[in-house]
């Protein structure tokens, strides 16, 4: 059975480096290393601490800005001469993400024990996607294994900076819409009883306002904890029904496209994505149905998926890409127009660059122009919530002396 062993090495530089390993004993490490060209300095049974383990709330992931500076790294080495199992081992120990320099370390092992590249990332869908793990068999199978990396890290950058932009757009509405809805729970439950006593001892008829007002006090305290009850829920039943339901993921994302203010937005991002992906595929040698079937996995977006799958049956049966695609409203003429004269020119990975770098400059002005408009208009709305709750609550005042006499 295969046990954990600490051990240090010495470079051909002359650096001194730790690590760890799996292996059926030491002198399985000292040979495994000093085929990496490393020289044994120290190897010891790593003993197991119960004291050290870490406990995890939620699950560590592997965010896509590691796999990109990954990406980058290992294509880097690659194209600088050093072998496979040497860059994956310095990627394992600099690497900070730990599930992903622990995937990184079983990956080197599966490779040493003869298993390709993209078969050993294959085993890890959870860290590698099908795209990544497609573009690396086709750079094994071309020999260009470097470029490949390169063109995936580009494309992973890429993606990033596009889901920056549409964070950065609508992280101001959401931070606002909290502040908003504290303000208002906190006014509801601990300012309004004050004046509501207040108001009870002068004794009158209250203005409309503020007697909705001080209903809406009473019953906050059983509508708050309702409503986060619901939030949580409604999240936990959102998650789960993306994650197993197909019909869910196309009703959502339809809506999503239709939405009023971000919908625009989340087309231009789907589109971007869909033709950067498809783009990198063909580029790279992949053949169109298996690149079609990776695009409707990992555009993130169901109701392009689908649109993917009907250009997968279209092509199957020796028509165009471009015919299906007029079909699906979420594609414009435009797009459309530009797919078909890439087929009829053969340059169609060249001409879906061009879309997604389009989609790329739109969702920059987009989100440009989103920002400019809702921070006036989130700051109008919190301004009136908040106001008009001051001004229910100060117009008994105006008649204050009344109702003493």
């Amino acid at each position: 059975m295969a046990e954990t062993y600490a051990f240090r090495v010495r470079t051909a530089e002359g650096r001194v480096v730790d690590g760890t390993m799996e292996a059926d004993g030491e002198a399985a490490v000292a040979n495994r290393l000093r085929s990496q060209g490393l020289i044994p300095v120290q190897i010891a049974k790593q003993k197991k601490d119960a004291m050290k383990m870490e406990l995890h709330i939620f699950p560590e992931k592997v965010k896509l800005r590691d796999i990109s500076v990954f990406s980058r790294q290992f294509a880097t080495m690659i194209g600088s001469g050093l072998s496979l199992l040497r860059t994956l081992n310095i990627l394992s120990e600099q690497t900070e993400n730990k599930l992903l320099a622990k995937t990184i370390g079983e990956i080197r092992d599966d490779v040493e024990r003869g298993s390709s590249l993209s078969a050993s990332m294959s085993k890890h869908p959870k860290v590698f996607s099908e795209l990544f793990v497609a573009m690396v068999r086709a750079g094994e199978t071309g020999g260009q294994l470097d470029t490949v990396l390169n063109r995936v890290a580009d494309n992973f950058e890429a993606d990033y900076r596009l889901r920056q932009k549409v964070k950065s757009a609508m992280t101001y509405p959401v931070v606002v819409a909290g502040i908003a809805v504290l303000l208002v729970t906190i006014m509801l439950l601990f300012v309004v009883p004050t004046f509501a006593e207040m108001f009870t001892g002068l004794g009158g008829t209250l203005p409309l306002p503020t007697a909705i007002l001080l209903k809406l006090s009473q019953a906050a305290k059983w509508l708050v904890p309702l409503m986060i009850v619901l939030a949580i829920g409604g999240r936990i039943g959102y998650k789960r029904g993306r994650l197993l339901s197909a019909d869910f993921r196309y009703h959502t994302d339809k809506i999503k496209l239709k939405a009023p203010i971000f919908g625009d937005l989340f087309q231009k991002v789907a589109l971007s994505r869909f033709a950067r992906t498809l783009a990198l595929l063909l580029r790279a040698g992949v053949p169109v149905l298996q690149a079609l079937d990776i695009v409707s996995s990992t555009t993130g977006n169901e109701v392009l998926a689908r649109a993917s799958q009907d250009v997968k049956e279209s092509v199957r049966s020796g028509e165009t890409m471009a015919g299906p695609l007029a079909r699906h409203e979420v594609f414009p003429p435009m797009v459309v127009q530009m797919i078909s004269v890439g087929e009829d020119t053969g340059a169609l990975d060249a001409m879906l660059d061009k879309v997604s770098d389009f989609y790329d400059q739109e969702v920059e002005s987009t989100t440009e122009s989103l920002t400019s408009l809702i921070e006036p208009l989130m700051i109008a709305v919190l301004g009136g919530v908040v106001g008009s709750m001051i001004v229910a609550l100060y117009m008994p005042m105006f008649s204050i002396f009344d109702l003493i006499k």
